[in-house]
Protein backbone atom coordinates (compact mmCIF):
# COMPACT_ATOMS: atom_id res chain seq x y z
CA UNK A 1 0.00 0.00 0.00
CA UNK A 2 1.74 3.76 -0.85
CA UNK A 3 1.91 5.65 2.34
CA UNK A 4 4.53 7.78 4.21
CA UNK A 5 6.10 7.26 7.36
CA UNK A 6 6.83 9.80 10.44
CA UNK A 7 9.21 9.46 13.48
CA UNK A 8 8.61 11.69 16.36
CA UNK A 9 11.78 11.80 18.07
CA UNK A 10 11.64 15.74 19.10
CA UNK A 11 10.86 15.18 22.63
CA UNK A 12 13.30 16.19 25.71
CA UNK A 13 12.61 13.30 27.79
CA UNK A 14 12.46 15.82 30.81
CA UNK A 15 11.07 12.84 33.11
CA UNK A 16 13.73 10.51 31.83
CA UNK A 17 16.38 13.35 32.29
CA UNK A 18 18.53 11.67 29.13
CA UNK A 19 17.53 11.35 25.24
CA UNK A 20 15.19 8.13 25.69
CA UNK A 21 15.54 8.53 21.39
CA UNK A 22 19.36 7.79 21.75
CA UNK A 23 18.99 4.56 24.16
CA UNK A 24 20.29 1.63 22.24
CA UNK A 25 18.80 -1.59 21.82
CA UNK A 26 21.06 -4.46 20.77
CA UNK A 27 23.74 -1.39 20.54
CA UNK A 28 21.17 0.66 18.33
CA UNK A 29 20.22 3.92 19.16
CA UNK A 30 16.06 3.24 19.52
CA UNK A 31 15.66 6.08 16.94
CA UNK A 32 17.57 4.42 14.35
CA UNK A 33 16.00 1.18 15.41
CA UNK A 34 12.34 2.09 15.09
CA UNK A 35 13.17 4.47 11.61
CA UNK A 36 14.53 1.16 10.31
CA UNK A 37 11.14 -0.39 10.76
CA UNK A 38 9.50 1.79 9.43
CA UNK A 39 11.83 1.64 6.37
CA UNK A 40 10.85 -1.71 6.08
CA UNK A 41 6.94 -0.98 5.37
CA UNK A 42 8.46 0.78 2.49
CA UNK A 43 7.08 4.21 2.97
CA UNK A 44 7.74 6.42 0.00
CA UNK A 45 9.31 9.16 2.59
CA UNK A 46 9.88 8.50 5.96
CA UNK A 47 9.89 12.18 7.83
CA UNK A 48 12.15 12.31 11.18
CA UNK A 49 10.90 14.97 13.33
CA UNK A 50 13.61 15.89 15.85
CA UNK A 51 14.00 18.87 18.37
CA UNK A 52 15.86 18.06 22.11
CA UNK A 53 18.91 16.83 21.04
CA UNK A 54 18.73 16.99 17.73
CA UNK A 55 22.14 17.09 16.20
CA UNK A 56 23.04 13.60 18.66
CA UNK A 57 19.91 12.62 16.63
CA UNK A 58 20.59 12.99 13.31
CA UNK A 59 24.12 11.89 13.67
CA UNK A 60 22.27 8.15 14.78
CA UNK A 61 20.47 8.54 11.70
CA UNK A 62 23.30 8.99 9.51
CA UNK A 63 23.46 7.22 6.44
CA UNK A 64 19.28 6.25 5.72
CA UNK A 65 17.01 7.43 3.46
CA UNK A 66 15.12 9.63 5.42
CA UNK A 67 14.00 13.31 5.59
CA UNK A 68 14.91 14.84 8.85
CA UNK A 69 13.13 18.20 10.08
CA UNK A 70 13.80 20.27 12.87
CA UNK A 71 11.07 21.45 14.57
CA UNK A 72 12.18 24.71 16.78
CA UNK A 73 8.75 24.51 19.09
CA UNK A 74 9.43 21.06 19.81
CA UNK A 75 9.45 21.88 23.97
CA UNK A 76 5.51 23.03 23.32
CA UNK A 77 3.95 19.67 23.23
CA UNK A 78 3.31 16.67 20.36
CA UNK A 79 0.92 19.46 18.72
CA UNK A 80 3.97 21.12 16.86
CA UNK A 81 6.08 18.02 15.98
CA UNK A 82 2.28 16.74 14.19
CA UNK A 83 1.68 20.36 12.46
CA UNK A 84 5.71 19.86 11.73
CA UNK A 85 5.21 16.54 9.90
CA UNK A 86 2.09 17.98 8.07
CA UNK A 87 3.90 21.11 6.99
CA UNK A 88 6.79 18.59 5.04
CA UNK A 89 3.97 16.07 3.72
CA UNK A 90 1.64 18.86 2.54
CA UNK A 91 -0.07 17.49 -1.24
CA UNK A 92 1.05 14.01 -0.88
CA UNK A 93 -2.43 11.99 -0.65
CA UNK A 94 -1.64 8.71 1.10
CA UNK A 95 -2.01 7.30 4.43
CA UNK A 96 0.87 8.28 6.92
CA UNK A 97 2.37 5.79 9.45
CA UNK A 98 3.54 7.41 12.56
CA UNK A 99 5.73 6.13 15.31
CA UNK A 100 7.63 7.40 18.35
CA UNK A 101 10.79 6.66 20.11
CA UNK A 102 9.83 4.89 23.12
CA UNK A 103 8.50 1.53 22.73
CA UNK A 104 11.06 -0.53 22.80
CA UNK A 105 8.62 -3.61 22.06
CA UNK A 106 7.77 -2.02 18.80
CA UNK A 107 7.51 -4.50 16.18
CA UNK A 108 7.41 -4.88 12.40
CA UNK A 109 4.54 -7.25 11.88
CA UNK A 110 2.83 -4.67 13.92
CA UNK A 111 3.69 -1.89 11.81
CA UNK A 112 2.72 -4.00 8.63
CA UNK A 113 -0.81 -4.58 10.45
CA UNK A 114 -1.30 -0.83 10.72
CA UNK A 115 -0.33 -0.58 7.10
CA UNK A 116 -2.60 -2.99 5.26
CA UNK A 117 -5.41 -4.15 7.67
CA UNK A 118 -7.90 -1.52 6.52
CA UNK A 119 -8.70 0.67 3.65
CA UNK A 120 -6.38 3.71 3.09
CA UNK A 121 -8.76 6.57 3.88
CA UNK A 122 -9.20 4.97 7.30
CA UNK A 123 -7.41 6.34 11.04
CA UNK A 124 -6.03 3.07 12.25
CA UNK A 125 -4.67 3.42 16.32
CA UNK A 126 -2.75 0.77 18.18
CA UNK A 127 -5.14 -0.07 21.33
CA UNK A 128 -3.14 -0.98 24.93
CA UNK A 129 -5.62 -2.16 26.63
CA UNK A 130 -9.46 -1.03 27.55
CA UNK A 131 -9.67 2.67 27.42
CA UNK A 132 -5.86 3.30 26.18
CA UNK A 133 -5.22 4.15 22.97
CA UNK A 134 -2.04 5.70 21.00
CA UNK A 135 0.91 5.70 18.40
CA UNK A 136 1.81 4.24 16.56
CA UNK A 137 -1.22 5.21 14.06
CA UNK A 138 -2.12 5.22 10.48
CA UNK A 139 -3.64 8.51 9.65
CA UNK A 140 -5.13 9.45 6.18
CA UNK A 141 -3.76 12.57 4.50
CA UNK A 142 -7.40 14.27 5.38
CA UNK A 143 -6.38 13.93 8.94
CA UNK A 144 -3.31 15.00 9.48
CA UNK A 145 -3.67 18.12 6.91
CA UNK A 146 -6.16 19.07 10.35
CA UNK A 147 -2.90 19.41 12.09
CA UNK A 148 -2.79 23.16 12.80
CA UNK A 149 -5.88 22.67 15.23
CA UNK A 150 -4.03 21.13 17.82
CA UNK A 151 -1.97 22.83 20.25
CA UNK A 152 0.25 21.55 23.28
CA UNK A 153 0.32 18.36 23.95
CA UNK A 154 -2.47 16.89 22.37
CA UNK A 155 -2.29 14.50 19.63
CA UNK A 156 -4.89 13.22 17.08
CA UNK A 157 -7.77 12.57 19.37
CA UNK A 158 -9.23 15.63 18.79
CA UNK A 159 -8.88 15.24 15.19
CA UNK A 160 -11.19 12.27 14.80
CA UNK A 161 -13.33 12.49 17.40
CA UNK A 162 -16.28 13.19 15.11
CA UNK A 163 -15.50 9.59 13.01
CA UNK A 164 -13.58 7.14 15.63
CA UNK A 165 -10.32 5.31 14.17
CA UNK A 166 -9.60 1.57 13.80
CA UNK A 167 -8.16 -0.04 16.65
CA UNK A 168 -5.39 -2.83 16.62
CA UNK A 169 -4.53 -4.43 19.66
CA UNK A 170 -1.00 -4.60 20.66
CA UNK A 171 -0.66 -4.66 24.93
CA UNK A 172 2.83 -5.11 24.69
CA UNK A 173 3.34 -1.34 23.47
CA UNK A 174 1.73 0.20 26.98
CA UNK A 175 5.32 -0.28 28.51
CA UNK A 176 7.20 2.75 27.48
CA UNK A 177 9.96 4.89 28.68
CA UNK A 178 8.61 7.97 30.44
CA UNK A 179 10.53 7.64 33.45
CA UNK A 180 13.70 6.35 35.22
CA UNK A 181 11.55 2.91 36.92
CA UNK A 182 10.35 2.23 33.49
CA UNK A 183 13.73 2.30 32.00
CA UNK A 184 15.05 0.00 34.65
CA UNK A 185 11.67 -2.47 34.10
CA UNK A 186 12.83 -2.38 30.24
CA UNK A 187 16.45 -3.23 31.01
CA UNK A 188 15.77 -5.85 33.47
CA UNK A 189 13.44 -7.29 30.93
CA UNK A 190 16.35 -7.18 27.78
CA UNK A 191 13.99 -4.94 25.49
CA UNK A 192 16.96 -2.21 26.15
CA UNK A 193 20.54 -1.89 26.79
CA UNK A 194 21.49 -0.93 30.24
CA UNK A 195 22.26 2.85 29.69
CA UNK A 196 26.04 3.37 29.55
Amino acid sequence: MPHDAVLLAAGGSTRLKRPKQLLTRQGTPLVRYVAELLLSTSPDRLVIITGGSAEAVALALQGLPVDICYNPLWNTGLASSIQCAARALSGRDRSILIAGTDQPRLSLPHLLLLRDTFPTNANVVTQYKKGAMGIPVRVSAATLAKAPKLSGDKGFRDLWADLPPKKIEAPELLEDLDTPDQMAEAVKAGWIDPPA
